[in-house]
């Protein structure tokens, strides 16, 4: 498939799932969102599940390219990653964290989508485990077991999307717990609080 029916399948995978959540979202809902039609959707992907399992990977690569930094200074790839994870998307829909949350809730029984998240979760944990391992070695932060501080960031994050859905509870603040977290395990004089 060229990348342009690619993307429209993804974007509009991604508009559908906003609009109807996983539990009620068809085939169809898709290609209502999309220039094409059911059948194209199909010709693609063989059903939903595989659609979805494509988007995940879609997912994961977005957030690969979001957490690109050109820099190699550790305490700007910690921020290049929080401003991937807690920053505004170039279509900020709402109601994305919603569907995403049922998804993984689908994670226990369905080994592709378990896969894809664990996926996402181990690239989350090893460019924060990266960037600190990076910077004890340059001796720009306390030294700190690089693994654990992903571990608890990551974690972290994971909650603050359930608050998020479940509780209405803004992102931001669990950004600035991390922030503060990371500021007092990796550097007794606080610098990295943007």
């Amino acid at each position: 498939m060229d990348a342009e029916t690619s993307d429209d399948i993804m974007a509009a995978t991604y508009r559908a799932l906003c609009d109807h959540g996983f539990a009620d979202l068809t085939m169809q809902d898709i290609a209502d969102e999309s220039s094409r039609s059911k059948a194209a959707l199909h010709y693609h992907y063989d059903t939903k599940e595989k659609l979805l399992q494509a988007f995940l990977e879609h997912i994961l690569d977005d957030f690969e390219d979001r957490l690109a930094s050109e820099t190699a200074d550790p305490r700007d790839r910690l921020e290049t990653f929080l401003e991937a994870v807690f920053g505004p998307t170039e279509d900020d829909r709402g109601d994305f964290p919603v569907a995403l949350l049922e998804i993984k809730a689908q994670a226990p029984y369905h080994d592709a989508y378990r896969e894809r998240l664990a996926a996402m979760d181990e690239r989350m944990r090893e460019t924060v485990a990266d960037a600190v391992r990076d910077g004890v070695a340059a001796s720009d932060f306390d030294d700190a077991d690089p693994d654990d501080v992903a571990r608890f960031v990551v974690t972290a994050i994971n909650g603050a999307h359930t608050r998020e859905v479940a509780l209405g509870e803004d992102p931001s603040e669990t950004r600035r717990l991390v922030e503060s977290y990371l500021d007092r395990t990796l550097d007794p004089t606080p610098e990295m609080v943007a």
